[in-house]
């Protein structure tokens, strides 16, 4: 009888998902969203029990290997001891799966760095009127508004979890597409891989834009 604990064996599903991630971080790596070993990826094995595959900490994301990955539990816990350390900031993964996304990308542009400081006053980021919008999950026109909710950056990784859960269970929260650690980086989701590296490159560009609108006419 296998361990209770015991890591799903191997499957084809398993191996496509690591793929996918190894891919990700290259091309994150190679557009400056995931130097060195920042950055974390997950998706989403099972949901009974609630099993996720995952980066392992401290591994260069633009040179990712299948064994630099771990499987974790619904508590971020690895599924077995031979796998590598999980991610610090693997309990939001966990909760952001618990809530339905089926992958959570995590990048470190200098982009989404620079504007979580710079907005930490306000409490977030309102984005309107770009076409990409669109490309943002439930949003289908440009005549609308993404507002980012950021937090400050901690060690206290529960803490922040815990405040995260309890905003996804709000129905009045604004809090849809992703959120911004300060100084740190964005966290965003999809039900699967692709469409979360979708909400990435939107994101991502629309944070340059910002960036660059500031540069050019200031403060807007």
């Amino acid at each position: 009888m296998p361990a209770e604990n015991a890591p799903p064996a191997a499957t084809e599903p398993i191996d496509s998902l690591t793929r996918e991630l190894i891919e990700c971080g290259r091309d994150f790596h190679r557009r400056g969203w995931s130097l060195g070993t920042s950055s974390n990826y997950s998706a989403v094995i099972e949901r009974e029990p609630l099993t996720l595959l995952m980066t392992g900490s401290g591994f260069d994301k633009g040179r990712l290997e299948p064994d630099q990955f771990v499987m974790v539990d619904e508590e971020a816990r690895a599924l077995d001891e031979s796998f590598p350390k999980p991610s610090a900031e693997a309990l939001l993964h966990t909760v952001l799966a618990k809530h339905g996304a089926g992958a959570v990308l995590h990048t470190h542009s200098v982009a989404a760095t620079v504007l979580s400081e710079h907005f930490l006053k306000d409490g977030g980021l309102r984005i309107a009127g770009y076409e990409m919008l669109k490309g943002i999950a439930g949003i289908s026109t440009h005549e609308s508004e993404a507002w980012i909710e950021i937090y400050p950056n901690t060690q206290d990784i529960a803490a922040l979890a815990t405040v995260i859960d309890a905003r996804l269970r709000d129905p009045a929260s604004a809090l849809r597409h992703g959120f911004l650690m300060a100084g740190h980086g964005l966290y965003t989701w999809g039900e699967s891989i692709d469409a979360a590296r979708r909400q990435v490159e939107v994101l991502e560009f629309l944070f340059e834009v910002v960036t660059q609108k500031r540069l050019l006419f200031g403060a807007f």
